[in-house]
């Protein structure tokens, strides 16, 4: 079973961003031994200008002032048992984002959530949608604190715990395996798993009765094999089914069973075609006020 060893942690400093990275240290239980401290000073801050040339003292400075917070935050994750590095660079954010994490072999990439703007119920930005569309890596799409609306109301939600009550929202595919084996080892950490698959309205478009309680019960066995594997591993575990808009139903079930975190497969890159789990797990980790772990 292959454990979260090694974290990417790129930050912009934003409000909220240590606390996030305090939360990921409970994950020591379970193999956590190093983290990433990245930091990307975008190119177009520092690049040449009329007359001006390349504005080095302003990356200097902009290194410099990184550097001293990082070594604050060193720090904490030395107190608590865990290694770091500091890592600077100068370039497009996305692109090194994910050559470093392949260079460094990670197993999980850190992403923030975007910044509070008018807009509401979407959770994460065109850079971290990016992220998410062409990495190879497992993508934790942290949101420490936010607002949304149920209700009619306006809720602050802090996700300070968010590895105890994972939902695992499956569709069978392979990156849905992956995600159930990415749980496996989190048995110290997890204190139940919630897994569930919603039985998309696209498929029983035009399905008589018959057909469509096969494939409820086809669905309830497979939900069965994923619990007795989670449970085989040391964690408790139980299913839901549901039917409908997948990305409705998927934040539906996470508010109903009061779910901490959201993980399911993402296909990322490469596909010829769109299939709909890539869209759906996007979808979910725009509308969901729950940090999403989308696994390629």
């Amino acid at each position: 079973m292959k454990k979260i060893e090694k974290i990417l942690f790129p930050t912009k400093f934003r409000e909220l961003s240590f606390n996030a990275l305090e939360s990921l240290l409970v994950l020591k239980e379970d193999g956590l031994r190093e983290v990433l401290l990245l930091y990307i000073i975008p190119r177009d801050e520092v690049a040449f200008v009329p007359y001006g040339g390349y504005l080095k003292e302003v990356e200097e400075k902009l290194r410099e002032e990184a550097r001293i917070r990082f070594e604050d935050w060193q720090r904490v994750l030395t107190q608590a048992g865990v290694e770091s590095r500091i890592v600077i660079e100068v370039g497009d954010p996305v692109p090194r984002i994910l050559s470093i994490a392949n260079n460094e072999k990670v197993d999980l990439i850190v992403a923030g959530k975007k910044r509070k703007t008018g807009a509401e119920g979407i959770f994460i930005g065109s850079r971290t949608m990016d992220i998410l569309r062409r990495t190879r890596v497992p993508v934790l799409v942290h949101k420490y604190m936010v607002q949304f609306k149920q209700e009619g109301e306006t809720v602050t939600r802090t996700n300070d715990r968010i590895f105890e009550r994972p939902l695992l929202a499956t569709d069978w595919s392979p990156p849905s395996e992956r995600s159930l084996e990415l749980l496996l080892p989190l048995r110290k950490v997890l204190r139940r798993a919630i897994v569930t698959h919603i039985i998309s309205s696209t498929i029983t478009s035009g399905m008589d009765t018959s057909g469509l309680r096969r494939l409820e019960e086809e669905s309830r066995t497979k939900l069965e094999r994923y619990c007795k594997t989670l449970e085989d591993a040391g964690i408790e575990a139980e299913y839901h089914l549901s039917a409908g808009d997948e990305v409705r139903e998927i934040i539906q079930v996470s508010r109903d069973f009061t779910t901490t975190m959201i993980i399911m497969g993402s296909t990322g890159k490469g596909r010829l075609h769109k299939l709909v789990l890539g869209s759906v797990s996007h979808g979910v980790a725009e509308a969901s006020e729950l940090p999403t772990l989308l696994v390629p």
